[in-house]
């Protein structure tokens, strides 16, 4: 799979929103948003996303010695932003595979269907002592069925 989104999201496919404002600092010359700053915000958004469905990120890091590392960040344009746009990034989960999980940010006008940029971000979940891939935990799966209403079953 290359990534690329299937069918463009629709507002109505998500369950989770982070709200922001674009800033002066990350618009650039031409005054729209510079690219790189879509992936802060799908950072953002698919991490408080994860805290949303009831994962205490820090908590069980500290606990299993076990973080996530990006593997895969993919910016799709479709409008450009400009500053002080009033935006929503949405979240979901796409796929949990047996180490891995995929995340389709979106980013929407504030209360609008409009949508300015998709993409796909995928984790892997990592050993920290031995930087090896582990098992993402049935726990995180279920929070994570639960939260988005649909079964995510272990590959």
């Amino acid at each position: 799979m290359d990534g690329a989104a299937k069918h463009l999201p629709s507002r109505a496919d998500f369950r989770f929103f982070l709200a922001h404002r674009v800033r002066y600092v990350e618009l650039d010359t031409q005054g729209i948003v510079f690219n790189a700053h879509y992936l802060t915000w799908y950072d953002e958004a698919v991490s408080d996303y994860i805290r949303a469905a009831g994962w205490d990120y820090q908590a069980e890091v500290k606990r299993t010695g076990a973080d996530f590392h990006v593997v895969r960040g993919l910016v799709e344009y479709r409008i450009p932003l400009g500053r002080k746009a009033e935006i929503e990034i949405g979240a979901r989960t796409t796929r949990i595979g047996r180490t891995s999980i995929a995340f389709q940010p979106a980013v929407f006008a504030a209360g609008s269907d409009a949508l300015h940029a998709t993409g796909e971000i995928v984790w892997v979940l990592t050993d920290q002592a031995t930087r090896r891939p582990v098992p993402i935990p049935g726990v995180l799966r279920a929070m994570l069925s639960a939260f988005e209403g649909r079964d995510f079953p272990a590959p």
